[in-house]
């Protein structure tokens, strides 16, 4: 945190909101006449307006989609270690649905409050995805490791469909990962459902996070609100 000052957490509807605006972005690339894979796709890239509109920044690493005859492209290895798609690492072979994975990963992020890498965690749980994917598919594991800073402010059902919308997006193989469009709708029907926030059983305070020490992640961290400014607030490292 900047100068050490207390920043307030993200309510529930705004998460939401933010994950709406970010889905579409990367729906509007890979549907669009030119189809766009943005390769890069993390939390430090999605800016943020006074409203909390999001918007998706610096298309450095975006390259244009496979033709109609091909599923991916080939390319160098380039991106952010903790939301690169395991495919493109291991081969370069870049599809559009490698964004899907980077997607999921910040939803995890939104849900968990937790950096996508950190290395100040407990060995074992410094890639976030590796560490939590268990405990997403089982409601009674996942009450432990959502945001403990909601104080319970969220609606369950709702957060666990959006639990399993993530665990959809980090399929290995990327022909089981859902279409954005389909996150898209996936997402604005929860919004629309207006669930409205329950306290959950387990009390915040008893999440593993805390349980393990582990600081919560903050309000610029990894969704700053970028006012209206064309880039990230941080640069994590890149996978080459």
């Amino acid at each position: 945190m900047a100068g050490g000052a207390s920043v307030q957490p993200l309510a529930w509807n705004i998460r939401l909101k933010i994950a709406i605006g970010a889905a579409r972005g990367l729906a509007f690339l890979h549907t669009s006449d030119k189809q766009v894979i943005y390769r890069d796709f993390k939390a430090s890239n999605i800016l943020l307006d006074g409203s909390y509109t999001a918007k998706i920044s610096d298309f450095g690493l975006a390259k244009l989609g496979p033709s109609a005859s091909q599923s991916h492209v080939t390319t160098r290895v380039m991106g952010t270690y903790g939301y690169a798609a395991p495919e493109y690492v291991a081969t370069g072979h870049l599809y559009v649905k490698s964004d899907v994975y980077g997607f999921g990963v910040v939803l995890v992020e939104i849900l968990t409050g937790l950096r996508a890498l950190d290395t100040n965690r407990p060995s074992g749980q410094h890639n976030l995805v590796d560490w939590i994917k268990p405990y997403l598919s089982e409601k009674r594991k996942f009450r432990h490791i959502i945001d403990a800073r909601l104080q319970g402010q969220y609606p369950y059902k709702a957060a666990y469909q959006i639990a399993q919308l993530s665990l959809k997006c980090l399929e290995a193989e990327p022909k089981h990962r859902p279409s954005m469009r389909e996150v898209v709708e996936t997402l604005e029907r929860l919004q629309a459902s207006d669930q409205k926030p329950k306290q959950p059983r387990v009390r915040p305070t008893h999440s593993m996070a805390h349980r393990q020490g582990q600081q919560p992640l903050h309000h610029r961290s990894p969704l700053h609100t970028n006012l209206d400014r064309n880039r990230g607030y941080q640069h994590s490292p890149r996978v080459r």
